[in-house]
């Protein structure tokens, strides 16, 4: 992985030297910049070597000079394109997988989109045309940011460098509310006037202007199609496990050692089970530890990896750690947490690159593809039960939820009367559970806004049904069935936001390791997306699918294992070091500077969480992640 920045408009070197530095964690082993002879484009490049290891310098040229590249990321298959391009007379200048990427377009202009697999962001700079295109990849596993700036257009993987730019750090109030909400536009962040690139689009942007246009969606079968589907189970199976060992096959080509990150859940495990049986040597996997055995595990992930035939290597993670690295996890996220998750993440990556591991294997995507969380199991029991009665409905609903007591606290067993779900419900005919849950979320973090940021937001503002204003609706979800609809909405918003950015790359490369995510790929979400629902989720269980298609490569705890979702351990007492760095930030300038969060109401919820106990104070304490997180936000980026 690496990190890129491009533009229209002129800089100058030491400028445009300073916002490529900015990035240098992305790719501490080397840089370079070009810039047009005419001062009107430029592109820079900080580079992590995996493919390629002396042979990969970029921005990479054409033959001509008038094409140039830059690459954040892996593509998948790459030495068979490159031997068909090399057939077709193409002249490559280096041995990485990024300059498939330059070939493609030169010969098949952006219909060469369909040949690009993997986890990537891409810019062009073509002097033909005068512009520059900017690609994310189909799931915005990757980062790419952009603005318009005083007649420029700038695009970066991440936000810190359109700052060194000279792109002024404003707060976008607005999106701060939709924030609180978890149901934030994909395309908008919390500084004014930069966006993302949404997923599967790509930007052409001339002098002063930019334009989006989709190449990927995410296409789910009709319900009438769904019920015509004659494969029997062994057959879904088996064709789910053949995609997800090819993914994870192709995802161990690398010219250093491959690693995974292991946790207890069978996502990983798989991920692992199936990986170790492509290679002769053990393979090195790396497990969160923490000191709450709810939170905690470790024993099952070691268990596991023995069982594969891996290394265990766990990562003890303590409080102390968690709130000494909170500052400069979130300067790496640019965005509000809910939780220290992303911290131990973190601190993850950190310890892995400490012992020089430039790339590893994850497991983020299947909740998102199969319907692993709790909301997604109530959506499936609430309207896919055929036969079952409501009595039964609602028992099977208590059931998972008293069996998971880190993410009850966190989501809603019941639905709603809030007037912005009233929208959503007359929009769609139905709720997913999991906008219940974060209009619930977004209601409370509501009440801790000043008045006067509150007062510029209109009383009818509404994240969930603005967003949906922003997605083809009509022609993503009609007459789709309902567990599909949630899973379709919440890779828009929740997985894009959040689990692929300070649970995946931001953590991850705040320490130059590249997370390579084989639940991801395409082929396997277009696998998904066919799936019956009960192959999803049967009965009670999720990920029936996945169950089967890695049953040989899990030991029987994981096989049998429900969803536990990675969450960080609360605080204990006052003498929590955790605790103690929030009263730190609570009682610093920045909470009195930023705009979004009263500071009186603040530490009103931190004195609230000081006397809550149990499943309250996890519930709770989102909100206190959320105000330290936006107070530090104010403070690292001197935020106006």
């Amino acid at each position: 992985m690496c990190g890129l920045i491009a533009g229209i408009g002129k800089v100058s070197l030491a400028t445009l030297d300073k916002a490529v530095a900015s990035l240098t964690h992305r790719g501490p082993e080397s840089s370079d910049t070009w810039i047009s002879e005419n001062k009107s484009m430029f592109l820079g490049h900080t580079r992590l070597s995996i493919i390629g290891l002396d042979n990969g310098a970029q921005p990479i040229s054409n033959s001509d000079g008038n094409v140039h590249i830059v690459v954040n990321g892996e593509f998948y298959g790459y030495r068979e394109i490159r031997d068909r391009l090399l057939a077709d007379g193409a002249v490559f200048k280096t041995e990485s997988d990024s300059e498939i990427a330059l070939h493609l377009y030169l010969h098949y202009g952006l219909q060469a989109l369909k040949e690009l697999r993997g986890e990537f962001s891409i810019v062009i700079a073509d002097e033909r045309q005068t512009c520059l295109i900017a690609i994310r990849d189909r799931f915005g596993i990757k980062p790419l940011f952009y603005t318009v700036h005083q007649g420029a257009v700038y695009f970066a993987s991440e936000i810190k460098a359109l700052l060194a730019l000279g792109v002024p750090a404003r707060w976008d109030l607005e999106t701060a509310f939709y924030d609180g909400f978890l149901f934030r536009d994909h395309a908008r962040t919390l500084f004014k006037d930069i966006w993302s690139v949404p997923q599967g689009q790509y930007a052409i942007a001339t002098p002063g202007d930019i334009k989006l246009y989709t190449y990927w969606d995410w296409d789910f079968p009709t319900e009438a199609a769904l019920g015509s589907d004659t494969r029997s189970e062994a057959e879904c199976v088996e064709e789910f496990r053949t995609i997800l060992k090819e993914s994870i096959r192709d995802r161990l080509v690398a010219d250093v050692p491959v690693a995974c990150y292991l946790s207890g859940g069978i996502d990983s495990c798989a991920v692992l089970g199936f990986a170790q049986q492509g290679l002769s040597r053990p393979i090195e996997c790396y497990t969160l530890a923490f000191d709450d055995e709810l939170y905690n595990e470790a024993p099952i992930a070691e268990k596991q990896a023995a069982f594969a035939g891996a290394n265990y290597n766990p990562i003890i993670v303590g409080r102390k750690d968690l709130a000494a690295a909170y500052s400069d996890a979130v300067w790496h996220a640019e965005t509000p947490f809910v939780n220290a998750n992303g911290v131990a993440k973190f601190l993850l990556s950190r310890a892995v690159n400490q012992r020089g591991i430039k790339v590893v294997l994850t497991g983020e995507g299947a909740d998102e593809m199969l319907g692993g969380y709790l909301p997604f199991k109530r959506d499936a029991i609430l309207h896919h039960g055929e036969g079952r009665s409501e009595a039964e409905a609602q028992a099977m609903i208590e059931q998972i939820f008293e069996s998971n007591p880190a993410a009850r606290a966190i989501f809603m067993r019941e639905g709603t009367d809030d007037p912005a779900i009233k929208e959503v419900d007359a929009r769609l005919g139905w709720v997913p559970s999991f906008m219940e849950t974060y209009g619930q979320l977004g209601r409370i973090s509501s009440g801790l806004y000043r008045d006067e940021m509150m007062a510029g937001i209109p009383p009818s503002a509404n994240p969930f049904t603005y967003v949906m204003d922003r997605l083809p609706v009509s022609r993503a979800l009609d007459g789709r069935s309902r567990l599909n609809q949630a899973l379709y909405l919440n890779s828009k918003t929740h997985m894009a936001n959040f689990i692929l950015t300070f649970l995946g790359d931001r953590m991850e490369m705040a320490h130059s390791v590249e997370g390579r995510v084989p639940m991801l790929d395409h082929r396997l979400a277009e696998c998904a997306a066919r799936l019956p629902i009960d192959m999803k989720v049967r009965g009670i269980t999720e990920k029936h699918v996945l169950r089967e298609a890695a049953k040989d490569v899990l030991i029987d705890e994981v096989y049998a294992r429900e969803k536990h979702p990675f969450l960080a351990p609360p605080v204990t007492d006052a003498e929590d070091p955790m605790m103690q760095m929030y009263e730190d930030v609570f009682a610093s300038k920045a909470l009195e500077e930023q705009p979004v969060i009263d500071p009186d109401r603040a530490r009103n919820a931190l004195n609230m969480v000081k006397m809550l106990q149990g499943e309250q104070k996890i519930a709770f304490e989102g909100l206190i992640h959320k105000v330290a997180s936006i107070t530090l936000m104010q403070e690292r980026f001197s935020m106006t």
